[in-house]
């Protein structure tokens, strides 16, 4: 191509195919492609996979053309200009640059268009968003043998009729007409810059149609600001809430975090590993994982070591809340400035089937590592609450209601520490979540089992949780009850409903009697009640975050609620379950059972006798 280039410059610069002046420069020929082949080299243009050719590689063949040039013009120099026309080297840069590119495109065309095996199961996909991403994985689709771009479709209207690597653009509103005619298996979403609340309107939409719906990630999520097939994904639930971030206020993140001794207990389970993950991106002075479960200690502490190892110190301790002198030696030995407490039994039917555990670790677990607290001068105690503390139907809930006022009680004393709490409702894709229950339930064709049609729950996502929990400890005094805004609730029927549609299937019910996958519905569990709240009452004040409110709730002095700790701790230790109820009832407000004594262990011992 360079010879060919350097021929076609002279020939028409002269006006002849073989001017007299070829044979006096005849060594040009021969030398210029020898010298340019290293050059080449050094720019890339060889490495390049021809059947990847893209905008890179058209780049890389421009600096070799102009490289070319270059060399072209140092020869004639090097020998001296004579009669050799100046304008020989403009007209060889512009004839070898759309060679050298066309070449290139055109064994880019065959391979994909003839070469490249076809297969007969590679998945049809329409991709929603003809920008940038849309473009790189229609690139990455046409050079693999899974998936076969037929069309794309984009909100917007100067695109509508063009054509992006061959594939026409059409308006959203033809997707009906395109899935009729192209019969494709999959819709992408590769809209990877548009806003949280865009996409959960575009999922909205596309829910009813019968095609499994996936996307690309998020912008901030993409490892770089390129796409390809492997990052591809399923919708996540979270894409369903739609619910668009606020930016966090580092100085509410960095106040009892930042150069200070911080310890978080349950720091294995679903919130505490995100606690951990985000305070130790907060440059602590230390943070001490501790956890009872020796499996989850070692996860956390693993992934923390491989990135964090010399940044922080990472200490990770194995032990109990309830052992009070274990907690209190930790605090002590390196000197806890904050302490998040994840530490609790959060399933409900488990812990109403195993009542006295729950009330011990949730209830007496949170005084004792409270007491110890108090007892080695921690500056901040943070509480992770719940919404199952409000009017609480079962004992997960009562029990997280008791913590609550064991903080306020201690609060209320004064004794020194800032004890806060943080009430928040359901987060995806905790351990024992519905939302991976549901997504398995799907894979394996179903039924998905909700318990009432009619149940409802709140959700966020354990990341925005967390960072929320961050920031409403910072604003605590010592006594307060802090409520995540949690959003709408939702429907666990809608989204059973969703969930299978934007994988591709549809619901088998009376009216489609012939779809995919049933929804099954078992009841209630036990201690499980229709609906959450996230206050008692409805005084909460607003916060200086947008997300975060403040309840005022009752609370007892510590001295009166210590004498009925004192009779509940009796109780438990006596399995005395009639006496551990009705003190519960004289404590919680509006505590109200929602099934009657489930625990096998009671039950079997009552029938004995």
């Amino acid at each position: 191509m360079i010879d060919f280039s350097l021929w076609g410059a002279i020939a028409i610069r002269l006006g002849s195919p073989w001017p007299p002046m070829l044979n006096e420069y005849s060594w040009l020929f021969l030398l210029l492609p020898v010298l340019c082949f290293p050059a080449f080299m050094v720019i890339g243009l060889y490495s390049a996979v021809v059947r990847y050719a893209s905008l890179d590689t058209i780049w890389a063949i421009f600096k070799a053309t102009f490289v070319a040039s270059l060399i072209l013009c140092g020869l004639v120099l090097f020998r001296g200009w004579g009669g050799f026309p100046r304008t020989v080297p403009l007209l060889f840069f512009t004839l070898a640059l759309p060679l050298l590119c066309s070449t290139r495109l055109l064994i880019r065309y065959c391979y994909c268009s003839v070469c490249r095996p076809k297969s007969n199961s590679a998945k049809k996909v329409v991709i929603y968003g003809a920008g940038s991403s849309g473009a790189q994985i229609s690139t990455a689709f046409n050079l693999s043998n899974e998936f076969v771009p037929v069309a794309f479709i984009d909100d917007n209207p100067t695109l509508h009729g063009r054509q992006l690597n061959g594939i026409k653009i059409f308006n959203p509103n033809k997707l009906p007409e395109l899935l009729r005619k192209h019969s494709p298996e999959m819709v992408l979403l590769a809209m990877p810059s548009a806003s949280k609340s865009r996409v959960k309107e575009i999922l909205n939409w596309l829910e009813p149609f019968p095609v499994e719906v996936k996307r690309l990630p998020f912008l901030d999520k993409l490892v770089s600001n390129k796409v390809g097939i492997g990052d591809i994904q399923d919708v996540a639930i979270e894409d369903l809430l739609g619910r668009d971030p606020i930016p966090p206020r580092f100085d509410l993140l960095r106040s009892c975090i930042s150069g200070k001794s911080v310890m978080v207990t349950g720091a294995g389970g679903s919130i505490g590993s995100e606690l951990c993950r985000q305070i130790v991106r907060l440059e602590p002075k230390r943070l001490i994982l501790f956890e009872r479960s020796e499996y989850a200690l070692y996860h956390i502490d693993r992934e923390l070591q491989n990135k964090y190892k010399g940044k922080v110190e990472i200490i990770p301790i194995l032990g109990s809340v309830c052992r009070e002198q274990r907690v209190e030696k930790v605090l002590s030995v390196f000197d806890v400035n904050t302490i998040y407490h994840a530490a609790a039994y959060k399933h409900v039917p488990l812990v109403e089937y195993n009542p006295i555990e729950g009330i011990r670790n949730n209830v007496f677990g949170t005084m004792k590592t409270a007491l110890a607290a108090l007892n080695c001068n921690v500056e901040t105690f943070v509480l992770i609450s719940t919404d199952k503390a409000v009017r609480p139907t079962n004992i997960m809930g009562a029990s997280k209601r008791m913590a609550e006022l064991v903080l306020q009680g201690l609060a209320a004393d004064g004794n020194g520490t800032k004890f806060t709490m943080v009430r928040f409702g359901n987060v995806l894709n905790s351990s024992g979540s519905v939302v991976p229950l549901f997504r398995q339930q799907i894979l394996k064709g179903g039924p998905v089992t909700v318990t009432h049609p009619e149940i409802t729950r709140y959700f966020m996502t354990i990341p925005e949780a967390v960072e929320l929990v961050l920031q409403a400890s910072a604003m605590g005094e010592g006594g307060e009850v802090f409520v995540l805004d949690m959003g709408e609730p939702v429907k666990i029927l809608d989204l059973a409903k969703k969930m299978i549609r934007l994988s591709g299937f549809t619901v088998r019910d009376e009216d489609n009697p012939d779809g995919d996958i049933e929804i099954v519905f078992t009841g209630l569990r036990p201690g499980e009640k229709l609906y959450e709240e996230l206050l008692i009452s409805d005084n909460a004040v607003a916060t200086e975050h947008p997300m975060i409110k403040k309840a005022e709730e009752k609370y007892y002095p510590w001295p009166e609620l210590k004498r009925q700790l004192d009779s509940l701790e009796k109780a438990c230790s006596n399995f005395e379950l009639e006496a551990v109820r009705n003190l519960m009832f004289e404590i919680i407000d509006g505590y109200k059972p929602q099934c009657d004594f489930v625990d096998p262990v009671w039950l079997a011992s009552n029938k004995k006798h």
